[in-house]
């Protein structure tokens, strides 16, 4: 509170905590992921902050295809709310992205409640149009709690909030069961840890390669399978470097370990950072290393393109945290959108709102 006061951004406070780049600070936007912890009655949390800035979106991807559980922080306020939701709006096009990347589990915080009179009759519109838009997108509304907070005044972010009287909490229904709550906090704590893929061969997409004097070259990244330990014999790919994994550390701890689920930083012995960098892929080279491939089959869902797009087409795919040139070299078949059934072989083209298979 006091930092962020002194730079005249009082505001920021909570924002203040992940926003931890200077060149952040003192613009006041959250660019890189930041990544903050805390400890909640029932988990460990790691904050994975994205940018919700448009020139960001890549950024936005490397972070978010790392979480487990996305919380969409709306904003409330007249006009800025109808923006985000608009047909290219950021709302739209960030609960896509969360979803398209596999985060099964969400959270809606409409923030800035302050700024409408802590008004019931907006937190209700914005709950029954985000509704509609996540239930198109693909979520179950009746699993995503929605909680009206002030970011700025802390109301409903750790304690119930004295100036929504009308508010008596959320409820989300997943598979698991009902669970009610209040806060932010409580949706968070409601959160079900995915199950972990411990016995599997071990993958770790990099996020960042770090070089630190006097220690070394130290990649950070997700274990998303599998376990990285110290001595263990690790290989990049498809740069095919591999390496001796000294320590491994997470939140500047030690540990025998790195788990599906950490994010860990571990310092190779003897490597320089050169060749190996954010998107390849870590693994055991005992245990049925990860290999480059020539080519691969996808289903692709055409969700907003101008024109059609035939083979030859040279789109960025972003997989895990790799952003990468690919070329379609094939269509194969179409599909229809609701049974996922092929309706052509060898499709031309496609457009907006196709569905197709592609080499």
């Amino acid at each position: 509170e006091k930092e962020a006061a002194e730079l005249g951004r009082s505001s920021f406070k909570y924002a203040w905590v992940l926003d931890k780049l200077k060149s952040e600070r003192e613009r006041g936007i959250t660019i890189d992921i930041g990544l903050g912890n805390f400890e909640t009655n029932k988990h460990k949390i790691s904050v994975i902050d994205a940018p919700g800035h448009r020139d960001f979106i890549k950024n936005m991807i490397t972070g978010t295809s790392q979480a487990d559980c996305a919380i969409l922080v709306v904003d409330s306020t007249t006009g800025e709310f109808e923006k985000g939701i608009s047909k290219d709006g950021q709302t739209r096009e960030h609960a896509m992205l969360a979803f398209t990347l596999g985060v099964k589990q969400l959270i809606v915080a409409c923030n800035k409640m302050d700024q409408e009179d802590w008004s019931e009759a907006r937190f209700s519109k914005i709950t029954e149009e985000m509704s509609t838009i996540l239930k198109k997108v693909g979520y179950n509304p009746k699993s995503v709690p929605f909680v009206p907070i002030s970011g700025f005044q802390g109301d409903n972010v750790f304690e119930q909030s004295e100036n929504m009287p009308w508010y008596k909490g959320w409820q989300r229904e997943t598979k698991a069961g009902v669970s009610n709550g209040v806060t932010l906090l409580d949706a968070i704590d409601s959160v079900v840890p995915p199950t972990r893929l411990q016995d599997k061969p071990l993958r770790l997409p990099l996020q960042d390669v770090y070089k630190i004097g006097g220690i070394g070259t130290v990649p950070v990244g997700r274990v998303e399978t599998g376990v990285i330990k110290p001595g263990m014999n690790v290989t990049f790919s498809p740069s095919n470097i591999t390496a001796e994994v000294k320590t491994v550390e997470m939140h500047h701890q030690q540990l025998t370990e790195g788990k599906p689920g950490d994010i860990v930083g571990f310092n190779l012995a003897d490597v320089s950072t050169k060749g190996i960098g954010r998107g390849q892929v870590c693994s055991d080279s005992a245990n049925d290393p990860a290999k480059e491939t020539v080519s691969f089959n996808a289903q692709v869902i055409v969700l907003n393109h101008p024109g059609e797009i035939a083979a030859g087409y040279s789109p960025i795919v972003d997989c895990h945290t790799a952003h990468v040139a690919c070329k379609f070299q094939e269509l194969l078949e179409k599909l229809d959108r609701r049974t996922g059934k092929k309706i052509e072989d060898s499709p031309q083209s496609i457009k907006t709102g196709d569905v197709a298979i592609i080499k």
